[in-house]
Formats: structure tokens, C-alpha cells, sequence
């Protein structure tokens, strides 16, 4: 049976069905935000001292829980965490008081380059242990615990001992931080390199999991290309289903970052998340 939010092993607050806070959609949200329960922020949009994004986030913050997601923590890297990032990232926290800060399992760069992209870990046992000992640096230096969310990923490293769930439940084990799952991640990935994704869920420890992303990929003549640029797929709408009966009652939001619809495309997207939940959940109760 799937473990309800009451029986999770942190006091974050379910927060319901969300969107990823975008500048198309500002005017929109503010004017028209039914169905939206609250919004998740890219953190770098908005660690700056001042101006117009800060403006808009505080009316934002006004109406609507925020989290924050970022890009660039590079938790990964083997280069040193970057203490001035963090500076601006608990400042960012410490002003609009986000229910989590999340960023990806990941890394973005080495010496200095930074590659732009959020690029897959080799599993291994060394590995495990500098990303859990930079996580635990993380959490300290933000006074709180993080969700870090799998990647979608096209290709793999020989030396990997562990598979990608094992890997990322042994960090939020050892760790003590959370999970935001992303489902069409799970799915990209699971596509590209041949695992199923149903083990993949079954591998994720039910207690870490605090958030759901939903987005679209692009078919590509080899690999399916995490775009975020397209509605959300069958299959993954599929894999929700699953995610849902496995680790209950979790804050979901749609990520759009490319090819805009309007936003009661988008709210009608969470409505079908929800429509999908909702039998799940009250057969659970």
C-alpha cells in the first residue's frame, strides 16, 4: 500500500498541483490562476539584488506557495561547491521563505566550464560518497534539507557498480535529503537505456519522495530528447498512474520551458493529473 504524507519522514507540506513559474505566463497567473495551487521558481531567474524579478516574484509570493528549482549547484562536479552561489541561494531563500529548495542530480561543469547542460554521474561507490559528503555541505550551509531530482540522460558510464535508482536512494539515504522525482525523466531515460521503469520506481524508497515533475519529450531518431516543450506523453501519463499508486499523496507541477500554449492548456494538464490521482488516492485512504 502506498504511504500517505502523513507518514513521511519530513514535515515539508503537501502542497497539491502546480506549474513552473514562467515570464509568458506572468500576466496570465495573476490575472487568471484557477487550478493552480502553487508555483516552483528557477532559482538563478532570480538571485540578483534587486530589479523587475524581484518585483514579480513578491506578487507572486503574495498569491501562491513557492519552491525554489535550480540549475547550477553542480552537486556532481568534482570542482569545489561555489560559496558565493550558495550565499545567493539561502538569500533567495531566506526572502521568500520557499516550502524546499530543490536542485538536480547532476553535474554542470569541471574546471571552471561550465557545459550548460545537467550531465549523468557514474555510479559508483566513489561517486556516492562525494556527492553525499557535497549534499551534506549543501543542506548545512542552507540550514535545510534539499530535494535533488534524477536527469534524463543519453549516455553511460562503464564503470557504473550501482544502477540509477540505486545511486540515487543511497544519496537521499545517506544524505538525509529528499527526492523530486521527475516522471518523464524516469521514462526518457528508462527509453534510451534500455532499463525498465517500473523497477526504477520500485527502487525509490517511498519515504524520500516529495515532489512529482511532469513534462514532454521530443521522439529523436535514436534517443527521446527531454524538451519540456511539448504536452505531457501517454506513457508517461501512464507512468504517473504508477508513481501515484506507489508513493501516494505527492505535490505534482507541469514544466513547460519551450513552445508556450496558453495557460489553460496548461491548467487543463494539471486537471488531468489530478482527474488521474484522485481514485488512486481515495482507494488508498
Amino acid at each position: 500500500m502506498a504511504m500517505h504524507a502523513t507518514e513521511r519522514s519530513d514535515a515539508m507540506p503537501y502542497l497539491g498541483y502546480g506549474l513552473g513559474l514562467r515570464v509568458e505566463h506572468y500576466e496570465t497567473l495573476l490575472a487568471q490562476p484557477t487550478g493552480i495551487e502553487w508555483l516552483e521558481i528557477v532559482s538563478e531567474n532570480y538571485m540578483v539584488h534587486g530589479g523587475l524579478p524581484l518585483v514579480w516574484l513578491e506578487r507572486f509570493r503574495e498569491r501562491f506557495p513557492l519552491v525554489m528549482h535550480g540549475v547550477s549547484m553542480s552537486i556532481g562536479s568534482t570542482d569545489p561547491l561555489d560559496d558565493d552561489y550558495l550565499a545567493r541561494l539561502a538569500a533567495l531563500a531566506r526572502r521568500i521563505e520557499p516550502a524546499w529548495v530543490s536542485d538536480h542530480l547532476c553535474w554542470t561543469g569541471v574546471q571552471g566550464v561550465n557545459l550548460h547542460d545537467l550531465m549523468p554521474l557514474p555510479y559508483t561507490e566513489e561517486a556516492l560518497d562525494h556527492v553525499v559528503a557535497r549534499v551534506k555541505q549543501v543542506q548545512d550551509r542552507l540550514k535545510r534539507r534539499i530535494l535533488l531530482e534524477n536527469v534524463s540522460s543519453y549516455v553511460s558510464f562503464a564503470d557504473s557498480q550501482l544502477t540509477e535508482w540505486e545511486f540515487l536512494a543511497a544519496v537521499a539515504e545517506r544524505a538525509d535529503c529528499l527526492i523530486l522525482l521527475d516522471i518523464n525523466n524516469v521514462h526518457v531515460s528508462a527509453m534510451n537505456h534500455g532499463f525498465s521503469a517500473l523497477d526504477y520506481l520500485h527502487g525509490i524508497p517511498v519515504s524520500r519522495v516529495q515532489q512529482f515533475h511532469l513534462a514532454g519529450y521530443e521522439q529523436g531518431e535514436r534517443l527521446i530528447i527531454d524538451t519540456h516543450d511539448a504536452p505531457v506523453s501517454n506513457a508517461v501519463w501512464d507512468l504517473y498512474i504508477k508513481a501515484v499508486r506507489r508513493f501516494g499523496r505527492v505535490s505534482t507541477m507541469i514544466e513547460r520551458d519551450d513552445h508556450f500554449p496558453p495557460l489553460s492548456e496548461l491548467i487543463a494538464e494539471l486537471e488531468h493529473a489530478r482527474s488521474l490521482a484522485k481514485p488512486l488516492l481515495r482507494d488508498a485512504a
